[in-house]
Formats: C-alpha cells, sequence, structure tokens
C-alpha cells in the first residue's frame, strides 16, 4: 500500500466523484478529461488496460470561487479563474502529431496582495482505475537531481498502462523565482503515487502584487509501451526526451568568434606563471591557477595537450608548448609497478593528504584509463614517446582490470592494489562507467598492434556495463567516451548488445542535463540551457568535462555513419553541441561580473583578466568559480575550433557552422560541400567568417538538389549568415569581384 499526503487523499475522494468533465480530448489509446474541483483545475488522464493519472494544472489553498472565462479551440481549452489570492490563468493543450501524444499545461499567477506561498502541493497523482491510488504501483525511473533538468521518467505496472516523461520548464519560472529568491533546484521530484512538481517555498520574499508569473510549465509524454528490460528503458527515455524538446521553447544562440578566443586563452596558458610549475628540470602545468601545493598530474599534461593537437593539425601551425609537454611525460612512468601514475613521482612529497586521493601512490579509478586513452591517441598519430608509455603501461591496467574483475572502486593503492574507497557513496557502487573507457583503452591498443587479446579484454569489460543499468553514469566525459567504445565495438562485432549499451551511455549523459535556462540571480548573466554535469550528484556544471563529452559526441556522430542510429540520439547530440558552442565562453571569468566570482576558491586563486575556464558555473543564487580557475579545463576553444570552423584552402574566410558536420570537400577550388547532422526539423547556423579586412566574395549557397540559394544576412562584423537546418547537404560556391 501506498502512503498519501492529505492533499492526495482529499483528490482522490474528490476526483472519483466528479463526473461532469469541462473538457475532454482523446489522443490515441489516451483520454483526456479537464475538471474543476473546488481548490484545483485537474487534468484526468485514461490510460491502457485502466492506468489512470491525473495531473493538477491549477491550485488555490483557498479555493477558487469564480471562473471568469473559459476559452476553447482546436488545440485546447484556457480558463481564467479568480480567487483570494489572485488571479490564475491556466492554458491546457494536446499535441498529438505522433503516435505518441504530449500534454501540455502553462499556468499563471496574479497575486491580489504581495503573497509568501509557504507550501504547494505536487502536480501528479496516480489514481487507478477506481480512483484509489493505494492500490497502483510502478517505478521512477530518473527524477531531478539538484538543477538538472525537471523531469522524471516513470512507468506504471498495476495496472501495466504507459511511460510517462513529465517535464516542467523551468526556464518558465525565473521570474517567481527572481522575486521569491528561490532556486529550482529538486523542485520535480515525489514517491509514488505523489510526485511530480513544487513550487518552491517562498518564505524569505513574496510575490509582488498585480505582477503576472509563471508558475508551471508542463509538457508530459506518454507511450502505450511499458519497458521493462533496462536497454528498451533508455531508448525510451531518449525518445521521449527528444519527442518534448521539439516543443520546448528554446532560447536563441548566438555566434562567439572562437579564433580570437583562443588566441586569448592560448596566450595566457603559455605565458601566465600561474598556469606552471618546475620539477626536475621540467614545466608542469598546474591543475588550477596558481596552486603550487599539489603535485603535477599526468591527467592535467594530457587533457591539454590533446586539444593543442588537434588545433595544431587544423591550423597547420607549429606549438613549441606542445613540445614542452611532451618532454615532461615520461616522468610519470614507474618502473618498479610498471606503469604511468597519476601524480609525477618527483614531487609526490608534496602531498599532505588533506584528501582521501592526495597521497603517494593512490590511484583514482578513472585517473589510471584516462591519460591512457590520450596517450593511446598520439601513438595512433605517430608519436613514439606516447607509444612506448601507452604499451608499457598495458600490462598493469590489465593486470587492475583482472583484480577487480572488471568493476573498479573508487580509490586504490597502485603498489597492492588495496582498496581505500570502494564506493561512492554507501550502496552506490564504485566507478561504474570506468569499464567503459577502459574498454576505450584496449580499442585502442588492438587497433595499434593488432592483437586480439586486447579486443577480447575491450568485449569483456564491455559486457559488465549490463549490471548498472541506468545508473550506469558516473563521471561524464568517461561515460561518453564509453558510449563511443561501445559503439565501435557493434560495428567491430555486429553484437546488438554493443549497441545497446551505448544507448544505455548516453541516457545516463542526457538524464543528467540542464535542459532549461536559469534566469535569476546571477544566473541572468550566462546562458545555461543544455549544460551538462560533470558527477551524477555535482551541484554546477564544470569546463572541463562538458569539453571532453563535446568532443566525445562529436567522434560519436562520427563513427555512426553507415549506423543506423536512434534518431533521438542524433537530435539531442546536435543540440547539446550547438548550445556548448555558444555558452562555453562563460567559463571564462572575463565573460562575467566580478561580483558573482568567488573571492576565495577551494583552489588556487580566481584571476578575472585570465582566459583560463574556471570549473564551475554554480546554480543562479551561488557565485561560480568556487572550486577553482582550472588549467586543465584549456582544451575549451582547442577542441571547438577545428570541429566548427572548416578552413578553405588558398582563401582568406572560414566556413562557420554550430551544428556537428560532415563530408567536407572542396571541389575545382571555388566550390565546397558538406552535410549537417542532427535533425531537420530544428534550426542551426552557417556563418562565412572574415578571416583579414579584404572583401568577401560572392557566394551562392544551396541546399542539396534545390537552385534556388539561401539569401545571406550580413552581420555588423562584417560576416555572412545563412539559416540551416540539421540533417542537410549544402554546397557553396563563390566568386571573387574581378573575376
Amino acid at each position: 500500500m501506498n502512503g498519501l499526503s492529505p492533499w492526495a487523499l482529499s483528490a482522490s475522494s474528490e476526483l472519483a466523484e466528479i463526473k461532469t468533465a469541462l473538457y475532454t480530448k482523446t489522443a490515441g489509446s489516451f483520454e483526456f478529461e479537464v475538471y474543476q474541483h473546488k481548490d484545483s483545475i485537474w487534468i484526468a488522464t485514461k490510460m491502457p488496460n485502466g492506468g489512470r493519472v491525473a495531473f493538477r494544472a491549477a491550485f488555490s489553498p483557498e479555493g477558487f470561487f469564480a471562473v471568469k472565462k473559459v476559452t476553447e479551440n482546436s488545440q485546447g481549452i484556457r480558463f481564467k479563474l479568480d480567487s483570494h489570492s489572485g488571479t490564475q490563468q491556466v492554458t491546457i493543450m494536446i499535441d498529438e502529431q505522433s503516435s505518441v501524444p504530449v500534454l501540455r499545461y502553462t499556468t499563471t499567477l496574479t497575486p491580489a496582495k504581495d503573497l509568501f506561498i509557504p507550501f504547494w502541493p505536487r502536480d501528479i497523482l496516480l489514481t487507478g482505475k477506481n480512483g484509489n491510488p493505494e492500490n497502483t504501483a510502478g517505478k521512477i525511473h530518473v527524477s531531478q537531481e539538484g538543477t538538472r533538468t525537471g523531469l522524471i521518467y516513470m512507468t506504471q505496472t498495476r495496472p501495466s498502462s504507459a511511460a510517462i516523461l513529465y517535464l516542467q520548464n523551468l526556464t518558465a519560472l525565473a521570474d517567481y523565482c527572481q522575486q521569491t529568491q528561490t532556486s529550482c533546484a529538486d523542485v520535480v521530484g515525489g514517491s509514488w503515487p505523489e510526485m511530480g512538481f513544487a513550487l518552491p517555498a517562498a518564505t524569505a520574499q513574496p510575490l509582488k502584487a498585480g505582477k503576472e508569473v509563471t508558475i508551471s510549465a508542463a509538457f508530459i509524454a506518454f507511450d502505450e509501451q511499458v519497458a521493462v528490460e533496462e536497454f528498451h528503458l533508455a531508448k525510451q527515455f531518449l525518445q521521449l526526451l527528444a519527442r518534448i524538446y521539439l516543443l520546448l521553447p528554446r532560447p536563441e544562440t548566438n555566434y562567439q568568434h572562437w579564433p580570437e578566443i583562443l588566441d586569448k586563452g592560448l596566450k595566457d596558458l603559455i605565458e601566465s606563471p600561474g598556469c606552471w610549475s618546475q620539477v626536475a628540470g621540467h614545466q608542469y602545468f598546474n591543475a588550477y591557477v596558481s596552486d603550487y601545493n599539489t603535485p603535477p598530474e599526468i591527467m592535467v599534461q594530457l587533457a591539454v595537450l590533446l586539444p593543442l593537437v588537434d588545433y595544431a593539425e587544423w591550423s597547420k601551425k607549429e606549438l613549441k608548448v606542445m613540445k614542452t609537454i611532451k618532454d615532461g611525460l615520461p616522468a610519470f612512468y614507474n618502473k618498479k609497478i610498471g606503469s604511468i601514475m597519476r601524480w609525477l613521482p618527483a614531487a609526490e612529497e608534496k602531498l599532505k593528504g588533506e584528501e582521501e586521493q592526495k597521497q603517494p601512490g593512490v590511484m583514482d579509478s578513472w585517473y589510471l584509463h584516462h591519460p591512457l586513452l590520450n596517450l593511446s591517441r598520439l601513438a595512433l598519430k605517430g608519436d613514439r614517446i606516447a607509444e612506448k608509455l601507452f604499451l608499457d603501461s598495458l600490462e598493469f591496467a590489465i593486470k587492475v582490470a583482472r583484480h577487480f574483475k572488471y568493476q573498479w572502486p573508487v580509490f586504490y593503492k597502485m603498489d597492492t592494489l588495496e582498496v581505500l574507497k570502494a564506493e561512492t557513496a554507501e550502496g552506490k557502487g564504485g566507478e561504474k562507467d570506468v569499464a567503459g573507457i577502459y574498454a576505450h583503452v584496449m580499442l585502442q591498443a588492438w587497433e595499434l598492434t593488432k592483437e586480439q587479446r586486447f579486443l577480447d579484454e575491450a568485449e569483456k569489460a564491455a559486457k559488465t556495463l549490463q549490471l548498472y543499468g541506468l545508473e550506469v553514469f558516473y563521471q561524464a566525459n568517461n561515460t561518453t567516451f564509453a558510449a563511443g567504445a561501445l559503439l565501435r565495438l557493434y560495428k567491430i562485432t555486429q553484437k546488438e548488445l554493443y549497441l545497446n549499451l551505448s544507448y544505455l551511455c548516453l541516457a545516463g549523459i542526457f538524464r543528467n542535463t540542464q535542459i532549461w535556462d536559469c534566469n535569476y540571480g546571477y544566473g541572468r548573466n550566462f546562458p545555461k540551457f543544455f549544460a551538462l554535469f560533470p558527477l551524477n550528484d555535482a551541484p554546477y556544471t564544470a569546463a572541463y568535462e562538458e569539453q571532453e563529452v563535446f568532443c566525445a559526441l562529436h567522434d560519436y556522430l562520427k563513427n555512426a555513419e553507415g549506423v543506423e542510429i536512434l534518431p533521438s540520439v542524433k537530435l539531442l547530440t546536435a543540440e547539446y553541441i550547438r548550445y556548448l558552442v555558444d555558452r562555453a565562453v562563460y567559463y571564462y571569468p572575463g565573460m562575467l561580473p566580478e561580483e558573482m566570482l568567488e573571492e576565495k576558491p577551494k583552489t588556487g586563486e580566481v584571476d578575472p583578466k585570465l582566459w583560463i575556464a574556471l570549473e564551475d558555473l554554480q546554480d543562479g543564487w551561488q557565485k561560480s568559480g568556487t572550486v577553482g580557475q582550472e588549467v586543465y579545463g584549456a582544451g575549451n576553444a582547442f577542441g571547438i575550433l577545428p570541429r566548427h570552423y572548416l578552413r578553405v584552402p588558398d582563401e582568406s574566410f572560414m566556413i562557420y557552422v554550430d551544428y556537428p558536420t560532415t563530408g567536407f570537400k572542396a571541389i575545382q577550388g571555388k566550390n565546397i560541400h558538406f552535410s549537417t547532422l542532427g535533425d531537420k526539423q530544428l534550426p542551426c547556423r552557417m556563418m562565412i567568417i572574415k578571416d583579414d579586412a579584404s572583401r568577401l566574395p560572392d557566394f551562392t549557397v544551396t541546399i542539396g538538389g534545390e537552385t534556388k540559394p539561401l539569401k545571406g544576412k550580413l552581420t555588423p562584423k562584417g560576416h555572412l549568415e545563412y539559416p540551416l537546418s540539421g540533417n542537410q547537404q549544402i554546397n557553396v560556391v563563390w566568386k571573387h569581384g574581378n573575376n
């Protein structure tokens, strides 16, 4: 039997008694009926096999005493309701454009007087066929954590009726949060059968009289398929999320001039003393600006080096700093253990044990595999030093994997493999996605050596990911690397298991995003839409993990060419990339007001003048940069430029596209072709970027086989902008004025 609050008990009994619906609509297997109760407007939904769920679209603690206006049209119904506390307007619509109907309701409140709101009930009640919530059963698979997307993904199993994805568009709550100084963290939750969204309690500052604010903006997608098995759950979650995403109001993006941003960041990275330490005649990057108390880490060196390699290959420039980094790498190798180490052995005496992992010889499980992955990338590009470090460390990595049976703890000792911390939290297990990044490392070893044993190791590790289901996510970049490795394994072996596991990892990624914009408090100073959290319980988004996920998702789409992947994966991946290319610049402290920067960060210092990314961007009421200014997040610009700026041979302009692209070809000098990835239902932007002061040529831009050219818009900076969509073939032809 399910426990209920007094509000749920009252609602269930009264819903059972109401007979006359104000509005009804059928969409596929679902029937929606709108009822007015004394203190609520309910949308009672009949689902297949006798399932019932009710959504509270409006609530007034003292009851509504007047329904002033009811307007009905082909899309839905609108109410204007009066009470002592104020006027509410409710708009209810049902979108039935696909086999998955979506219910939408938006509610605004205009307070009659300055109004405190100490409590608000949740807006979902599973009622069952006979209106009895206690006898229903189901499972909540995903729910909001912190300031992630305000969603619940659930299935009703008694009766077995439907899967539901509920999403509250928290962007719409900005005025409410700004006035009341409240946060949208953890506002969507609850437990079966009473869950959903509840307004954050406003007890410090009231809502102002006479000012209309949105107090709910809900989207609910329904699927009559009740998923049970984990792979089906992951795919259904991705599909329902994409279905709602197409209906969400989404903020516009802006063009950021990344060539200039990169130049500033490269200069500060090389020249700022706070970025460097010197040990035994070699220079090493600090993890954080002016953090001289922590010894150099190999992960930090390689996390900066690999994006620099991408940029050097794209720009055809030699960067001396790359040699400086490479020269210091061999010193991380420990001959006795037979592996690279996390901490530079020559500086381990700096470790004081103030944190669990800050001890000599201690390894955080993913910290072994991430550098190995980056060394393998260098090795496959022909770097002999990296190849030797990589191959010389592989046997130790395999030994560790087998010792832990491909289920890694959090911390262990390198010399004895003694576990120092087994679980991230009690009952939560260790670093679950390390099996995926380990599989990626083994695939790299197989590609480099062609030895079958490495492919066998990759498969052994990958299969263990079945143990975790939707809880596979530990750290964002590693989960995304895992998704890419699993896709590669699928292409090599044609075993469906690995493709399904890759979707499981991607579901973990997208459940940890923030698909809303925090436009209250300090959040008004920077965009946050579609940001990604580094850990499943992290309170902030982080530059380093985001830029690595960005690059890994590009690789995923590249590897997916020729594979029929889920349309929802194409859509969500391309949209995450598009929004990151705009908002990533706001990790640089110079883009933010100084008053929102933390004066005393946990590590090192924050210098607003340096173009080095902050580790953290917080909720709107928290200052950012609380962890520090991370040098290892410097790959930000170096990852974006080579993937979004297409260099045109022998010309003084570049082609910029904010979506991922493929198949870029220059034909006969004045004719180029490429394709956008993603979904054709969503827009993206192409710009022709002036590289110098010369006049741009005359361009003709066409889509696919169409002959009518697109019309470009000249920007204030002299660039040309064209509207595109996902999944299009683009042709660009040009001629200079004197031709």
